[in-house]
């Protein structure tokens, strides 16, 4: 994809599994790419794939809701790698409990990890970008956040504030030459799946309907949306700022 060869992209959630796909498909693009996790085993396991393909890449243990830990990592990031041209939002967790069930410790943990942690990315990058008058931020969201999700309540409200925090900030930028746009994931085959399903009674059968109701046929695969992230972060997206798409293999359907 266009504009993507040197450029220093960080993608947080970096060592899981759509972060991972995404950070291996910038690394073939040409970008040095800044592996964020909070697993620093993974990250580095994600970095080393990349330079076994002849990619650049580094691993940073990064605990995005810790605002210090935050400016630490983009600090090194840019010593190492150069300034940061990309950034994109993946880092995310979930439980899955109907919401008069949840306590409010669990708040807390979802919103310090789906919410202030992007906030605190968004915070420190950037200035740069828009100093430089160039940048690419995709957030990841989820379709919880444009339809809802019965047993994700907290997390859908994360996702839903991530998506208006993402279409504020694209007016905001938009005359320093930064989109944010956002990448919504249906099902997607992953340890964060996985990990929801546990919670469930039946966790078979939540995966089980989960892919009888999506159109195509299947769970989404962590590469169905790495192509779309590194999209919105490529120079072929230029014109489109603001904008939400789900990648869900149809489940949700919206105009």
């Amino acid at each position: 994809m266009d504009g993507l060869k040197g450029k220093t992209v960080i993608v947080t959630g970096g060592g899981g599994g759509i972060g991972g796909a995404t950070c291996r498909l910038f690394g073939t693009r040409g970008a040095k790419v800044a592996v964020y996790d909070m697993n620093l085993e993974a990250a580095q396991k994600v970095a080393a794939d990349i330079a076994a393909q002849g990619g650049i890449a580094e691993a940073f243990r990064a605990d995005i809701t810790d605002r210090a830990a935050v400016d630490a990592a983009v600090a090194a990031t840019e010593a190492k790698l150069g300034p940061i041209d990309v950034l994109v939002n993946n880092a995310g967790w979930d439980i899955f409990k109907p919401f008069t069930q949840t306590v409010p410790a669990e708040w807390e943990k979802l919103i310090a990890i789906n919410l202030t942690g992007a906030l605190h990315m968004h915070h420190a990058v950037l200035p740069g970008m828009a100093a430089r008058k160039y940048g690419r931020i995709v957030n990841i969201a989820s379709d919880a956040a444009r339809v809802g999700s019965s047993g994700e309540a907290v997390y859908a409200a994360c996702k839903g504030g991530l998506v208006a925090l993402t279409k504020t900030l694209a007016r905001e930028h938009a005359r320093h030459g930064i989109t944010l746009n956002v990448v919504c994931p249906g099902p997607t085959d992953t340890a964060l799946l996985a990990g929801v399903a546990e919670g469930a009674s039946n966790p078979e059968k939540l995966i089980e309907a989960f892919t009888r109701a999506i159109p195509l046929g299947r769970l989404g695969q962590p590469d169905d949306l790495a192509k779309a992230i590194v999209f919105f972060g490529s120079d072929e997206a230029a014109f489109i700022t603001g904008q939400v798409l789900s990648v869900s293999g149809g489940l949700t359907m919206n105009g």
